[in-house]
């Protein structure tokens, strides 16, 4: 019999029109599995919330005494570990954001 390759379903780029101010940034959060490595589907509500994701947009920077602002360090793109009380969630149609602080972010993955 002829094997088929069975082809990954593209990733379609999340967009939102949303503009974060100053040292704020917007976070698309990494999905998590829906089945167990024993082969254990699970439901909904026994997800856990990943603290993972990758930058969706970013704001100025924090405004500085002077005036002047202070650049980010992520950009959008970045995948970021992130601490689990700091986001804000919400939906923009179908897609689900958070909104958090540059200072929520735990550290950039490479």
């Amino acid at each position: 019999m002829a094997t088929t390759a069975k082809k990954k379903p593209a990733k379609k780029k999340k967009k939102t029109n949303l503009q974060p101010l100053g040292e704020r940034i917007v976070v698309e959060r990494v999905l998590t599995q829906d089945k167990t490595s024993g082969g254990i589907f699970l439901p909904e509500s026994a997800k856990d919330k990943q603290s993972r994701g990758t930058v969706v947009a970013v704001g100025e920077g924090r405004l500085l005494n002077d005036g002047s602002r202070s650049p980010l360090q992520v950009k959008p793109g970045d995948d970021v570990l992130f601490t689990s009380y700091g986001p804000e969630e919400f939906k923009d149609g179908d897609n689900e954001f958070l909104l958090m602080r540059e200072d929520d972010v735990l550290a950039i993955l490479g």
